[in-house]
């Protein structure tokens, strides 16, 4: 079996320990990231955003030392210049209008194009890259995969709050993102010949200048040869990033495995998978999604057992069968969002949710 490399990039809010709003103070940090994590840190759009990017990780466990270190390291940076970092898929009261933008000439040029959609688009992810053999069997490795994204991101729903509303979703930040272009579930494509049509297409007529400008749920990388996981909430704890990316690359390595039997996981039109993804956001872990095969709704408990006892027979040879496992430690304790929604139920305080956000953040590494 090949490797599936992973590398895994977490998207984190810098806050104000005093009033616990956002405080647009990010380029401190990259700057004093860069020292030590060099190319690892960067900018987003928003100066309350910073991304941190493991390196290239040969197993689930290089994966878990990289972002364990990544978020100690951010997290030390940050009180250095009296900041905390918070992990979660939106800020449970800040107001994008008061948030700097990032001098940056790419950043403009977005804003100049979508203006507020871009503006307004102040959201925490977590992307994950697996690495594939070739675009070919990317490509159809996708078309599978695209059926278990909506159990995926119902793990990691971790967004119940915008601008000091309680949304009633459990993953509000894929309804702010779904304002931008080319967003959500991607198409069925038969080759990656005809993705590449598709791509070069929009670049000819000026839509996109590159394929980064394909913000799909997941992708074919332009650039890497990977296949990158878009679609999650940056969850709060290190065990839950690890346990995500583990089953992402548990799936990638069980559809190829079908694949070098001459077997395959029937694909299904997104319009069909587009009914599960608004389930996983309005209802999180807690609701039901659709087995398409039975015709019939189904608890998201049972749904994602049924994934776990799907990839049973390829985490052994990842050496992942904890970090997979932790899923049912999320079933149990219920997945950010949830966690949040108990805290501010208990306590009717929407700072007393950052801090228990900005607690969980570090989590497991300090």
């Amino acid at each position: 079996m090949p490797e599936f490399t992973l590398g895994i990039e977490e998207e984190f809010q810098t806050i104000d320990p005093e009033t616990r709003e956002l405080r647009s103070h990010m380029s401190k940090l990259v700057e004093g990231g860069k020292i030590i994590l060099q190319e690892r840190v960067k900018a987003e759009m928003h100066q309350a955003v910073v991304e941190v990017g493991t390196n290239i990780c040969h197993n689930i466990h290089e994966a878990r030392q990289e972002v364990t270190y990544l978020r100690q390291e951010i997290i030390e940076l940050a009180e250095k210049q009296n900041l905390k970092v918070a992990a979660a898929g939106t800020h449970p009261f800040s107001d994008w209008q008061s948030q700097l933008i990032t001098p940056n000439e790419r950043y403009d040029r977005l804003i100049e194009e979508m203006r507020d959609v871009a503006r307004s688009n102040l959201i925490f992810g977590l992307h994950v890259h697996v690495g594939i053999q070739s675009r070919n069997e990317g490509i159809q490795i996708m078309n599978a995969v695209r059926y278990f994204l909506p159990h995926i991101y119902a793990l990691s729903t971790s967004s119940p709050f915008w601008r000091g509303r309680n949304t009633g979703f459990k993953s509000y930040r894929s309804k702010v993102f779904d304002k931008f272009p080319r967003t959500g579930i991607p198409d069925f494509f038969a080759s990656a010949a005809e993705y590449d049509e598709y791509i070069n297409l929009l670049v000819k007529t000026g839509c996109i200048d590159n394929g980064k400008k394909i913000w799909w749920d997941i992708r074919l990388h332009p650039f890497f040869d990977t296949i990158e996981f878009r679609i999650c909430d940056v969850p709060m704890r290190v065990d839950e990033t690890i346990c995500l990316a583990a089953i992402m690359q548990a799936l990638v390595a069980k559809i190829h495995k079908l694949m070098g039997q001459n077997l395959n996981f029937r694909p299904y039109r997104r319009i069909l998978i587009n009914e599960n993804k608004w389930r996983a956001a309005r209802y999180g872990i807690e609701g039901k999604l659709i087995d398409f095969g039975k015709q019939e709704e189904v608890p998201t408990h049972q749904l994602i057992h049924e994934l776990l006892a799907f990839i049973d027979d390829v985490v052994d040879e990842l050496g992942s069968r904890a970090e997979c496992e932790y899923v049912l430690k999320i079933l149990e304790m219920g997945t950010g969002a949830d966690r949040q929604l108990a805290v501010f139920q208990e306590t009717g305080d929407l700072k007393q949710v950052v801090d228990y956000i900005v607690s969980e953040t570090s989590y497991g590494i300090r």
